[in-house]
């Protein structure tokens, strides 16, 4: 059996998404909260799990109730993380984003520099087809907010996993125009709005996205943007 573990940092939702994916998975889901700064977090995870690969969840993600996690084939040799879809419930998009991992623990010791952490993996990225649950990023109006800005700003900027221009160009569209509901769902369309303003005036400068995967960074972003 694969080790499981949820990462999460202040999530409303987390604790109860952990206990979910315990009882969908029937193993004990380990968890890493509150650590600061993505790429520590990850390297954290892999120093936490005993399995050569391990399903990573976001502190996010409620996993659906029939994914079965037995049935997961191993990773290829050439194959660094395997993702499977997540449907957005904002906006009514499926694709890899907040998606479910089976993650090469190794690989998460050599990983490169990308804005995206995990596209800096040391080998291949595969999508699945099938979806394993919904990313509930619409929480509170900054999770909803930091979702929206994350996502279209790496969108803009340019997708790190090969995706096209056409596809970024249509996930853009969805993001800040796109229909779908809930509480927070029009603080998730500014945040798109927001993130494609920043990467536009970032342009192929590296230097601004250099807090992008602090949440701190992005707590006080969106803060400013609230006065």
């Amino acid at each position: 059996m694969r080790d499981a573990m949820l990462l999460s940092f202040d999530e409303p939702l987390a604790t109860a998404l952990h206990e979910r994916a315990e009882r969908v998975l029937g193993q004990t889901v380990k968890r890493l909260h509150g650590v600061r700064g993505m790429r520590r977090a990850y390297r954290l995870c892999a120093d936490l799990v005993d399995t050569e690969t391990f399903f990573l969840l976001d502190g996010d993600f409620e996993i659906d109730e029939h994914f079965n996690a037995e049935a997961a084939a191993p990773l290829g040799t050439d194959v660094a993380m395997r993702v499977w879809q997540a449907v957005n419930p904002v906006n009514g998009l499926t694709y890899g984003y907040g998606g479910l991992k089976l993650i090469r623990t190794a690989a998460l010791h050599k990983l490169g520099q990308a804005v995206d952490v995990l596209a800096a993996l040391p080998g291949r990225v595969e999508f699945a087809p099938a979806v394993a649950g919904v990313t509930r990023f619409d929480q509170s109006p900054f999770h909803a907010w930091k979702a929206g800005f994350r996502e279209c700003a790496m969108l803009a900027r340019g997708c790190e996993y090969g995706s096209s221009s056409r596809e970024a160009r249509a996930r853009l569209t969805a993001w800040t125009s796109g229909g779908g509901g809930g509480r927070f769902a029009h603080w998730a369309r500014r945040g798109a709005a927001d993130g494609v303003a920043f990467a536009a005036q970032a342009g192929s400068d590296p230097a601004p996205f250099a807090g992008f995967n602090d949440p701190l960074w992005l707590r006080h972003r969106f803060e400013a943007v609230r006065l």
